[in-house]
């Protein structure tokens, strides 16, 4: 693993830590969630991907950079 690469997952093992709570805004996959899904972070896997246990009984994982999440009590960003 590259240092760029461990120091991505750094920044984003601190923002998304185990037991956060999230909301989908928007996931390219068939299988999401519907957006507005509320859930908890698992945990960022060595690929960067957020593992989330969404309350719709799904554990389909977020992929940064395509897929997005907020951590609840943040505001949604805009493009």
């Amino acid at each position: 693993m590259d240092d760029m690469h461990a120091h991505q997952l750094e920044v984003l093992r601190h923002q998304y830590p185990p037991g956060a709570a999230v909301e989908l805004v928007h996931m390219d996959d068939p299988q999401a969630p519907p957006k507005g899904t509320r859930g908890e972070i698992i945990q960022v896997d060595d690929l960067g991907t957020i593992q989330v246990a969404w309350r719709s009984s799904s554990t389909l994982g977020v992929v940064p950079g395509i897929d997005m999440v907020r951590t609840l009590g943040e505001e949604i960003p805009t493009k």
